[in-house]
């Protein structure tokens, strides 16, 4: 078996945090050098799920918890409850703190004789001559799964040697009791404030995992232990966090987490984790992103455009090759689009006809002879008028080319004649500028509009996409996510738009608005907003809910 096939094994981990003078402190065990996993680190409490802990006799000492509702939190069909049993377990085993209940309704409290004895009980369930469900019967304790909320879901990278598919919960310490390592796994422990841990491990006075480190961070926001509960309980969605290494700008390596704006790319292309995929974007390289299909990135980095315009080529030799959205008029990029192609270019397809995306297609059908597909530019300003389609596309179409096939869906609101090609073999969306990383699309009338966009948005949730290629970053993926994400912003902006005009009580200028219903964006952007204020104000306009009288605006009652 090679080492990118281990399966991961399922575990648990539990921060027992409390509060202190200073803040909600966690506690840390150190890790012995004598194991094969975090050897000498500083981790949370937990371990492997056991067998045991899915025995049903356990099961029916757990207090207000089944399996049932334990895997339905968990996503899972079944055996979720033994996860919070393991967590409790591999507590009491590496510190000696024991979340349970004496007579079904008292927390346990470890004190004097008891201490004594629970001590020995725990060094007998090491050696293996008691099970955990041993010690809770011989002393009448039930387990405190009530106590214990989910966290979050991490998994070990793919391509090491041990794998850990682990769940992170989190529980107030018990009171009147002391953590004591077993010197047999951890040889130390000590109560940290989650900001303090980081510190100190940036000063290397401890060691910490990656796993350990992130999630020190998301607790540093709480100030007391009541508000983490709270939050941990609070029903939410739990994205599996399964990190990637990556190769940065200069040859380091580096892991990246879901929300990293290469992740999903990186977990795409380099799926065994070897750590050659890249977590930032070269102008005028070509990267490989699928089954014939390749990236070339323009080198026009700005505000609007990040780090440069994309331009996709799909086909291979023996099919031919077509572009999509060769990009602006630049001499060097037309020529590392025709190295990348390495097979005659025989289509040319535009999204859309601002002038980061088609100005290029002119120079490149001279060069190759190719056809150009894509919708007229609309009269303005910002558009190529330069742009000359040999084929208009149509909302819906199916184009047969370089060896595949390509859904055109029309997505006006960015721009009047913005479509998004959808190549139906491998469900990989071409957007365009329809949805963009790292930032929100601008809206600028009179070309853009805002009550179309949304419906756009809504629109490409119709079809089997799995992955969005912008024009503009690094692949994407959850699209109904991203979807949603990017209406509730947009809703949430006019809501803001609407306060704004209700808060000032008169007519106000966009000049004026803008400062109040974008008073969250810098203001060297303000510029820009206002297109989308004008775009939103639109919309409200044709909703009857604006008033627009000689440029001031105001809210119609």
């Amino acid at each position: 078996m090679t080492q990118q096939h281990v399966k991961p094994r399922p575990a648990a981990t539990i921060i027992l945090a409390r509060n202190s003078s200073e803040g909600v402190e966690v506690l840390m065990m150190q890790r012995t050098t004598a194991v094969d996993f975090a050897t000498g680190m500083h981790v949370f409490p937990g371990g492997a799920v056991d067998p045991t802990d899915h025995h049903p006799e356990i099961a029916s000492l757990c207090v207000d918890l089944d399996d049932q509702r334990a895997s339905q939190m968990l996503g899972i069909e079944q055996g979720g409850l033994a996860y919070w049993i393991a967590a409790i377990r591999e507590c009491f085993e590496e510190s000696g703190l024991l979340l349970g209940y004496r007579n079904e309704q008292d927390l346990v409290r470890l004190q004097g004789e008891d201490a004594e004895r629970l001590a020995t009980l725990r060094l007998e369930m090491a050696q293996n001559k008691l099970s955990f469900a041993d010690i809770l019967k011989t002393e009448q304790f039930r387990a405190a799964t009530d106590k214990i909320a989910y966290y979050s879901h991490w998994i070990t990278q793919a391509g090491r040697p041990k794998r850990y598919d682990t769940r992170f919960f989190v529980a107030q310490a018990p009171e009147g009791q002391t953590a004591v390592q077993d010197n047999h796994e951890t040889v130390g422990q000590v109560w940290v404030r989650p900001e303090q841990a980081i510190e100190m491990n940036r000063a290397g006075t401890i060691e910490l995992m990656f796993p350990t480190i992130k999630t020190l961070e998301s607790l540093s926001p709480f100030n007391v232990v009541e508000e983490l509960l709270e939050y941990a309980r609070t029903p939410k969605p739990k994205t599996l966090i399964a990190p990637y290494t990556a190769t940065a700008r200069g040859g380091e390596q580096h892991i990246l987490i879901p929300g990293d704006f290469a992740y999903t790319e990186v977990r795409k292309i380099d799926p065994n984790n070897k750590g050659t995929a890249q977590s930032y974007i070269e102008p005028g390289q070509a990267v490989s992103l699928g089954e014939a299909i390749t990236r070339v990135t323009a080198a026009n980095p700005g505000m609007m455009t990040g780090p440069g315009t994309n331009t996709y080529l799909i086909g291979d030799a023996q099919h031919g090759v077509a572009v999509i959205d060769p990009g602006p008029l630049l001499e060097e990029h037309i020529q590392n689009i025709i190295k990348a192609a390495n097979a005659p270019i025989k289509w040319i397809l535009c999204t859309h006809t601002h002038i980061d995306h088609s100005p290029a297609a002119k120079s490149l059908k001279e060069k190759t002879g190719a056809q150009v597909y894509g919708r007229p530019a609309p009269a303005y300003p910002n558009q190529d008028q330069t742009f000359a389609p040999d084929h208009i596309v149509e909302h819906n179409q199916v184009l047969t080319l370089a060896g595949t096939t390509l859904r055109v869906i029309h997505t006006p609101g960015h721009a009047s004649n913005q479509v998004c090609f959808l190549h139906e073999g491998q469900k990989i969306l071409f957007t365009g500028d329809h949805v963009m990383q790292g930032s929100t699309v601008v809206i600028n009338p009179p070309d853009g509009n805002m009550a179309q966009y949304l419906d756009s948005l809504r629109l490409i949730t119709a079809y089997p996409i799995d992955y969005l290629a912008p024009g503009h970053g690094f692949l994407l993926s959850d699209v109904n996510n991203i979807v949603e994400r990017l209406i509730i912003h947009r809703l949430g902006r006019e809501n803001k738009v609407l306060a704004a005009l209700r808060t000032t009580g008169q007519p106000v200028s966009l000049e004026e608005l803008v400062k109040h219903a974008y008073s969250d964006t810098d203001q060297r952007l303000h510029k820009v907003a206002m297109r989308s204020l004008q775009a939103h104000l639109d919309k409200l306009q044709d909703e009857g809910r604006v008033l627009n009288q000689n440029g001031a605006w105001s809210l119609i009652h």
